[in-house]
């Protein structure tokens, strides 16, 4: 009789790719990610017990265990294969568990790629279940409830209800707060360059930059010295001193770990972390592909290692002499050192197959899942690929009273690697001395005339905010967490309004920059970015068998108690805060207070609760603050006719609410004066979304689902007297007015209509 065998994976679209390279003998399950987990209603650890976990069923996965359990009973051999990672061994574990059969008859599969031979050759490859991988994920996760658990009250008591202290997300949002105190710290500081465009025996005329003042590099702090250089240079002459040529060699970079995959797609498409973890995902569980049916486009994504398989670079090395000629092709296989700190058990993100070229499998994939696969493609390949050499040169110009130009330009000899692949500058990359392109021939004392010479004032810069890929650089860089939590550290630190994206860039909130501020101030340790990157190798050495989890767990556990008892009593309590002003109370005189509340700092009558006035404020540069006036509707309050009707502003965007609140409660929306195209009863009105972006709804939500996020104007189409027209709302502002009906473009003037 043959032999049944059951296999358990993390994802439904997983089993389904891997049931179609498997015999009738084999079941597939999906576990659909974690089955158990601490309880979210208590702490869930017995500190006293030595750190036990009380893991207990997630609510949803009682009925895939029970089929999972079902299966197993008919199996004669039972392959645990979630994700090859800590994660992916912590569901083997509680599937384990729950399974409640003899240890002999369960195997653990890595399954690094979800393509037939990879599916098969895992298979044959069994292993048992790793106690110590699995051991570091309980510790990961006992420590982070060790935190958010105890401190995160301790937030709700002194600041707001809802929040949350996370071991990690604390300090990447940290790492956040202190660069924007560098950018409110920094001075500018002026300098100038000066730079000439000038003319050779041969075209074409190129520019040069003023480079060295007798023999120092030329640093012309202020208007008086570029003044004083120029007027030293400009009568000229100008004569070629010195011509420099050599070639030089730009090497393939490395293929993609996790966190450069992110990065490169940051910068490339703007996906952010989560957006490219999710594709990746779906590339790598398998794709439907017509004919060769559900395959997995790429290897494993969450990966810190560079290293490719040799029969990887065997495949692909015959694809690029095949494709591109043998002068692509380096003599010798490219091998990529793997950082000090990376996890060397799986490959790099690579394509499962060079049979699937994007051009191939473009009609079945999605756009964003396109993109994505050609840019691990093109980085693969590009990687095992012969440098470009780019003939570079160099002409120094002499000038007067000691005054040195230079002059650099270069034209790529051989593209080599970068014909199929270039990696995307970052928008924060520095600036180099200007490139002058392709310079024309020049000789050692060649008179050059000069057809202008001018100086330019600048000023250094601040440095500049995180966006999606230098963040997590940064946190790359720092230690901070594991390539594969970058994407819910982010995601969690806007989710929890700790930070929010302003133009692609992260920006600190007023509550993301207090809270940093009070949990660096009672836990200066548990929050440092040097003590959480230790942490993180420490987890790695669980995994390695090098340190005890548990005797890990004590000694964080000991330190945490002591500064948490503290923190109880002298953690700021900034909900009771006052900060006085001199601005005096419009209702009744007495002085105004800064108080912070749930939707951030606020002015507040010091008289309350005699007098409840409230109302926001600004601060100025200089440091000072002003009280934002009300905003008048223009109409008397319907329910309390006493009060007037004002523009507010509330967690979930702009309302209308009366001048008498809290006495009077009454609100409501702000219509845009245009009924809704879809069900022609309710009016489109004015909200924001979890992201804070202002979109345009119908007021009979849910019975209706219309939204937009252009703003509609009540003007009828002077073209085809559609009922309204729209305006464009882009990152920069309002743009381009249209009709959503003929798609005609009218003027900014044609708003004076709007009464």
């Amino acid at each position: 009789m043959a032999e049944k065998a059951l296999v358990v994976v993390e994802s439904p679209a997983k089993a389904k790719t891997i049931k179609k390279y498997l015999g009738a003998g084999f079941e597939v399950k999906a576990s659909v990610g974690h089955v158990k987990d601490l309880p979210k209603s208590k702490m869930g650890v017995r500190v006293e017990d030595g750190f036990e976990p009380e893991y207990e069923t997630i609510r949803g996965k009682g009925k895939v265990l029970q089929e999972i359990r079902k299966a197993a009973k008919d199996a004669d051999i039972i392959y645990l294969a979630p994700d090859p990672d800590r994660e992916g061994e912590a569901i083997a574990w509680h599937i384990f568990s729950e399974l409640k059969v003899p240890a002999e008859k369960v195997r653990r599969v890595m399954f690094h790629e979800i393509t037939k031979n990879g599916v098969l050759s895992a298979l044959q490859q069994p292993t048992d279940l790793n106690v110590n991988r699995f051991n570091s994920q309980q510790a990961r996760r006992i420590l982070d409830r060790l935190v958010g658990y105890n401190i995160s009250p301790l937030l709700w008591d002194k600041v707001r209800r809802g929040l949350s202290a996370g071991r990690v997300q604390s300090v990447a949002v940290r790492v956040i707060v202190e660069r924007e105190r560098e950018i409110a710290a920094f001075v500018p500081v002026e300098y100038w360059t000066v730079d000439g465009v000038f003319k050779g025996p041969n075209p074409p005329p190129f520019k040069a930059k003023l480079f060295r003042i007798d023999q120092k590099k030329a640093e012309l702090t202020h208007e008086g010295e570029a003044s004083a250089a120029l007027a030293a240079v400009r009568p000229g002459p100008f004569r070629v001193a010195e011509v420099k040529e050599r070639d030089r060699q730009q090497q393939p970079p490395a293929p993609f770990t996790t966190s450069r995959l992110q990065q490169d797609a940051a910068r490339a498409f703007r996906f952010t972390a989560k957006r490219t973890m999710n594709v990746a995902q779906r590339l790598y569980e398998g794709v439907e592909l017509g004919e060769a049916g559900s395959v997995g486009l790429i290897t494993y994504m969450r990966t810190d290692s560079t290293r490719l398989s040799d029969d990887a670079v065997s495949a692909v090395r015959e694809y690029i002499g095949k494709k591109y000629g043998p002068n692509y092709l380096p003599e010798s296989v490219r091998v990529f050192k793997t950082k000090g700190r990376a996890q060397d058990a799986h490959e790099a993100v690579r394509p499962t197959s060079l049979e699937f070229p994007p051009s191939r499998v473009k009609q079945y994939l999605e756009p964003d899942a396109f993109k994505l696969y050609t840019l691990i493609w093109n980085r693969f390949v590009g990687c095992q690929m012969a440098a470009a050499i780019h003939a570079s040169t160099t002409v120094d110009i002499e000038a007067p009273a000691g005054h040195l130009f230079r002059a650099t330009g270069s034209v790529v000899k051989f593209d080599g690697f970068t014909a199929v692949y270039q990696e995307t500058r970052s928008e924060d990359a520095e600036e180099g001395d200007e490139d002058s392109g392709s310079l024309p021939r020049l000789a050692v004392g060649d008179e050059l005339e000069a057809t202008s010479v001018d100086g330019k004032q600048h000023f250094t810069q601040p440095p500049p905010r995180f966006t999606e890929a230098t963040l997590v650089r940064e946190l790359e860089e720092k230690g901070i967490g594991r390539p594969s939590t970058y994407a819910s550290i982010i995601s969690t630190i806007q989710t929890k309004e700790y930070a929010e994206k302003v133009e692609t860039r992260f920006r600190p909130t007023e509550l993301g920059t207090i809270v940093v501020e009070l949990l660096v101030e009672s836990f200066p340790q548990l929050f440092d970015v040097g003590f959480t990157a230790r942490m993180e190798d420490q987890l790695d050495e669980i995994e390695d068998g090098r340190v005890d989890w548990k005797a890990l767990l004590g000694e964080f556990w000991g330190g945490l108690e002591v500064t948490l008892e503290a923190a109880k009593t002298e953690m700021r309590n900034v909900k009771r805060e006052e900060t006085p002003t001199d601005i005096p109370c419009p209702k009744d005189g007495s002085l105004l207070v800064i108080k912070f509340g749930k939707n951030g700092s606020f002015l507040a009558c010091s008289n309350y609760p005699d007098c409840r006035f409230t109302g926001e404020f600004v601060r100025k540069d200089d440091g000072t603050i002003e009280l934002v006036q009300d905003e008048l509707v223009g109409e008397r309050c319907p329910e309390c006719a006493e009060g007037e009707l004002i523009f507010k502003k509330g967690k979930f965007g702009r309302f209308i609410g009366c001048t008498q609140y809290p006495t009077c409660r009454f609100t409501r929306a702000i219509s845009t004066g245009v009924t809704c195209p879809k069900c022609s009863e309710g009016q489109l009105i004015e909200k924001r979304s979890k992201r804070g972006k202002v979109f345009y709804s119908c007021s009979r939500y849910p019975k209706c689902d219309h939204a937009q996020w252009d703003k509609p104007l009540p003007i009828p189409c002077p073209t085809c007297e559609h009922p309204f027209i729209e305006q464009k709302m882009t990152r920069k502002g309002p743009g381009a007015i249209t009709c959503p009906s003929c798609g005609s473009e009218f003027p900014d003037e044609i708003l004076k209509k709007v009464s």
